[in-house]
């Protein structure tokens, strides 16, 4: 088999890595382009590793981000965001990754889709899965992105130059409504489980909470044993499905089941010490309450940036 080669950058943004293509570059027919990506990142792997590519075996690290000048006047780039899932040879594009769009500005600026200069650039981003405008500000060294700096982040070790993101708008990102039901809490009929209450907001992406007693955790769970968890993770699941077809996201459950971007489903507890992978320990003083989010069917190593919102 012949290799073809197609530009692209490797950029990691917030606690996510993942590949930077020119809409230019690549095919405009979409099952042409999925091939392009799930080859890239070594999908599908039954063995969850992707080592026949540049994913990592984490959804936070199998990620492809396509940018091209903006069809919109209030907007620089437009950007679509694709999920390549790690043990299927499929792509999702149903909702946004605000970890990514932290890379798509500098991107832009190195990439000269934008010019800027002086000390910093704003961007502004049309983010095309949601329709959704976003403002990415980071500083700039002699027309460029400068990345060196002091910030540091949770989940990723070393320093690095800011990124701040403002979001416009974000509600209704997926469903087009904040509340999708239209109410604050819900109460989900979830196989398995029973009756539960359960929030379901849509801020950016899609997401549905519930409090983490009522599946049976204390909330300040590791990731990796969660992982382990079979009866929790298919729970979780289960949770997730109904909140789709709940928040018109999927027609029915089956439906729900290929759509497994959005919603994110997440587990909420009152704030209480814990242990990061850093091995730091976080006090209870320091923070309002704990959040565990299931994204693509893993427990994300951090919290999602959409999810917070």
């Amino acid at each position: 088999m012949q290799l073809k080669p197609i530009p692209a950058v490797f950029m990691r943004g917030g606690t996510s890595k993942g590949l930077m293509f020119h809409a230019r570059d690549l095919p405009t027919d979409r099952e042409q382009r999925d091939r392009i990506f799930t080859a890239a990142m070594g999908s599908p792997d039954p063995n969850g590793r992707q080592l026949n590519g540049m994913g990592g075996g984490l959804s936070s690290l199998s990620k492809v981000c396509v940018l091209a000048p903006s069809t919109r006047d209030d907007a620089d780039i437009d950007y679509t965001f694709a999920q390549v899932l790690i043990s299927e040879d499929r792509v999702d594009y149903a909702g946004n990754c605000g970890n990514m769009s932290s890379a798509v500005g500098p991107f832009a600026v190195d990439e000269g889709l934008v010019v800027a200069s002086g000390s910093e650039a704003t961007v502004r981003i049309h983010n095309t899965n949601t329709s959704k405008i976003i403002h990415a500000t980071f500083p700039l060294e002699l027309g460029k992105s400068r990345y060196g700096g002091d910030l540091a982040i949770p989940g990723v070790s070393g320093t690095g130059a800011p990124i701040r993101l403002d979001f416009l708008q974000p509600g209704g990102a997926t469903t087009g409504r904040l509340l999708p039901t239209g109410n604050v809490i819900e109460r989900l009929d979830v196989p398995g489980i029973g009756p539960i209450d359960a929030s379901l907001v849509d801020a950016a992406n899609a997401a549905v909470f519930v409090r983490a007693a009522d599946i049976g955790l204390k909330g300040d769970e590791r990731p990796d044993v969660l992982e382990t968890n079979t009866r929790v993770m298919e729970q979780l699941d289960a949770i997730r499905i109904q909140a789709s077809v709940a928040m018109g996201i999927a027609s029915d459950v089956d439906a729900a089941r290929r759509i497994s971007t959005v919603p994110y489903v997440g587990f909420v507890s009152a704030a209480s010490d814990f242990i990061t992978f850093a091995g730091e320990v976080v006090r209870a003083q320091d923070i309002d309450l704990q959040v565990r989010m299931i994204s693509n069917g893993q427990p994300h190593r951090a919290l999602p940036l959409t999810a917070a919102l």
